[in-house]
């Protein structure tokens, strides 16, 4: 049987999830933060640290680190993890489509990303993973951008930036790559799942202050309350308002640094970041 820790990174709104299977104590660390400056450039490992703690005390053992998808908000801490406790890091297969789509927009050639040399795991939808005696099933999500995927255990899914808290709504679709049409679709296969299943989070910000920061959430809440996909909303619908809404939304803070270490499973570029 799975169990779930999830710990909140308030800096960038991010929930980084650890799952562990009780019997073996085998663990996965869902989309972790390394702390950045961006006007110092200086990282901070203190929110891993938060979960490297946890793992020695529950005395746990990390066989993955699980990437939702390239996120464009915060650092990955993967390969701090990893140098610390190994394991290995996954993504989704299609991160080669992130990586060359970005990478003209830093000035940089795919080759120098190294491809997919720097994760372990490349997945795609219908994989499997194996947690001790716990099962991972993978479902690709994709739209937010190419390489997004949902990790499916046991009654919970963490669904990375695909699908917020229902007062929330949805994942922005305008970063190079992204695919409004191809997102309501994928929302569409997770709703599919059955009405109890737990939808963990990336993100919440607490609705911008209006309430207490929260990331589970049900299938059957989102398919009643979601203010942008919930009740019979139809694709063209929206389509629009993705499209409309993405055009009123600014570059998030730590875009620049988060994408350039983000497709490279942690590592920062030889030549520095670039802005």
């Amino acid at each position: 049987m799975a169990e779930v820790q999830s710990f909140y990174d308030a800096d960038t709104g991010t929930i980084t999830h650890v799952v562990w299977d009780r019997d073996s104590g085998a663990a996965a660390v869902i989309d972790p933060v390394l702390g950045f400056d961006p006007a110092s450039g200086k990282t901070d490992t203190g929110s891993a640290d938060r979960v490297v703690a946890f793992l020695a005390a529950k005395n746990l053992k990390l066989a993955y680190i699980l990437e939702t998808h390239v996120h464009a908000d915060h650092l990955t801490a993967s390969q701090y993890l990893r140098d610390q406790l190994g394991g290995k890091i996954a993504i989704s297969r299609r991160i080669g489509e992130v990586q060359g789509a970005f990478a003209g927009v830093f000035g940089v050639v795919v080759a120098e990303v190294r491809d997919e040399a720097d994760f372990d795991i490349l997945l795609k939808d219908g994989d499997e993973l194996k947690l001790g005696e716990a099962t991972i099933r993978i479902l690709a999500t994709p739209g937010h951008t190419p390489a997004c995927l949902t990790y499916v255990i046991g009654e919970a899914a963490f669904v990375g930036d695909t699908i917020f808290m229902p007062d929330v709504g949805t994942a922005r679709c305008d970063f190079p790559g992204g695919d409004a049409a191809l997102l309501y679709r994928s929302i569409q296969k997770l709703l599919a799942l059955p009405g109890e299943t737990v939808l963990y989070m990336c993100h919440d910000y607490g609705a911008e202050g209006a309430r207490e920061v929260a990331w589970q959430s049900s299938i059957a809440e989102q398919k009643e309350q979601n203010i942008h996909i919930g009740g019979d909303t139809s694709l063209e619908d929206y389509v629009a308002m993705r499209t409309s809404r993405d055009l009123t939304l600014t570059e998030p803070r730590l875009l620049r640094p988060s994408v350039q270490v983000n497709m490279r499973a942690g590592n920062f570029p030889s030549g520095g970041l670039k802005d």
